[in-house]
């Protein structure tokens, strides 16, 4: 019975170590981070002053950049 026992936790031990090494493998684990992306320019709506990326900004007839179509609306009123 003991031996039993002793061959669970060894068992138990041996997939514990091989589920949380280290490294890329067979098992999937990424080896090494993936890149960040480059900063992106950000702006801000002059209606409620929420900063947001460039990219992501609606343009006014103004040239003003807003954070969404209502408040680009509520500007040109």
């Amino acid at each position: 019975m003991k031996y039993l026992l002793v061959l669970v936790v060894v068992l138990a031990v041996l997939w514990f170590v091989r589920n949380n090494r280290s490294g890329g493998g067979a098992s999937g684990a990424p080896g090494k981070p993936k890149p960040l992306a480059p900063p992106q320019d950000m702006v801000r709506c002059p209606v409620c002053a929420v900063h947001l990326p460039r990219s992501d900004a609606l343009a006014g007839v103004d040239g003003r950049l807003y954070c969404c179509a209502d408040h680009r609306a509520r500007s040109a009123d």
